[in-house]
């Protein structure tokens, strides 16, 4: 079941639990959501999150993803809702 996400309180509904997120981890989370099924380089997350130049942005992302993971994945070791395409990105999974 897809996360209910509340951009305003930056707070997350994902298996029945309700998760506070800090406010660079709702922008995260909000920009894979509003790009489903969408391969997003860490660069571009970096860029359009932070609108910052993404130097040296892999390290950032793979921790701010590991801990939005822990926040809305049932078993954040084995992600269902944000995937890792090694070598390419991330992206938020609307299908099965």
């Amino acid at each position: 079941m897809k996360p209910l996400l509340n951009k305003e309180t930056r707070t997350v509904v994902s298996n029945g639990k309700s998760s506070h997120l800090t406010p660079i981890e709702c922008d995260i989370l909000a920009y894979l959501m509003d790009h489903p099924d969408e391969i997003k380089t860490p660069e571009e997350i970096y860029e359009n999150v932070w609108n910052d130049n993404p130097y040296d942005c892999h390290l950032v992302i793979s921790v701010h993803m590991r801990h939005i993971r822990e926040k809305i994945e049932a078993n954040p070791s084995r992600p269902q809702l944000i995937r890792v395409t090694r070598g390419k990105g991330y992206h938020f999974r609307t299908s099965e």
